[in-house]
């Protein structure tokens, strides 16, 4: 589904990425791990284009996305949750929520859309019209993962969804991954705690100062302290 070859980034006249190449499959979990300041973030802003300076390809369901910018890429079935969750003050949860279908298909019914949402997130239906900024950061942060995919994407990409999340909010969010992924999305997941992240993956790569430096199954790498401890270890 979302095939990556020599993808080169930069920040200004830093270059933050060097010739990555990897895939995720339809249906597949692929975590992407490493250090703080490897490239994890970069590697999957400059998929969702939001990175000015990158170069090879990016192909998702056959088309070449390098050259689009991000609003494009969500219309074709690319979503994103960024690392600070960007909730919009001002706007309640519904509002936010709303914010997700201003480029989905026309097709996709508002209060239809909202109502599936809250079979999977119920404290957020509990909370439509409360302003979002309100709620605890656990709750954010099930809006901003709710907001990505009410639009029913092909692909959801997730920067440290688990960042400041309670233990049992990273269970529900590890069922949620794995129903998406059940359903057929694509997942990748950029995360910092190896552990869980290992756990919910099919596969994971780790990158390094901007290279990828090992590729295997996720069960094989946790498996494996020792890689783990040279790449991962904070």
């Amino acid at each position: 589904m979302l095939k990556i070859n020599s993808l080169n980034a930069w920040y200004g006249p830093s270059h933050v990425l060097r010739g990555l190449t990897f895939c995720v499959d339809r249906g597949e979990i692929l975590a992407l791990i490493g250090r703080n300041g490897a490239g994890k973030t970069t590697t999957i802003k400059s998929i969702m284009g939001l990175i000015n300076k990158a170069s090879g390809s990016v192909n998702f369901d056959d088309q070449e996305l390098l050259s689009l910018p991000a609003h494009a890429r969500f219309r074709l079935g690319l979503a994103y949750v960024p690392e600070d969750r960007r909730i919009v003050p001002g706007l309640t949860v519904r509002e936010n929520l709303q914010l997700g279908l201003l480029c989905a298909d026309k097709s996709i019914h508002e209060n239809r859309a909202i109502e599936e949402i809250g079979e999977v997130f119920p404290r957020l239906c509990e909370r439509l019209g409360q302003p979002a900024v309100t709620m605890s950061g656990g709750e954010q942060q099930m809006l901003a993962i709710a907001r990505a995919i009410i639009a029913k994407p092909k692909m959801l990409l997730l920067d440290e969804p688990s960042e400041g999340v309670m233990p049992l909010l990273m269970e529900e969010m590890g069922r949620l991954f794995r129903a998406l992924r059940a359903q057929g999305v694509a997942l990748l997941l950029v995360e910092q705690n190896v552990e869980w992240a290992l756990n919910i993956a099919d596969r994971a790569v780790i990158i390094d100062q901007g290279l990828i430096v090992h590729e295997s199954d996720a069960a094989a790498l946790a498996a494996n302290p020792d890689i783990q401890e040279r790449y991962c270890a904070v």
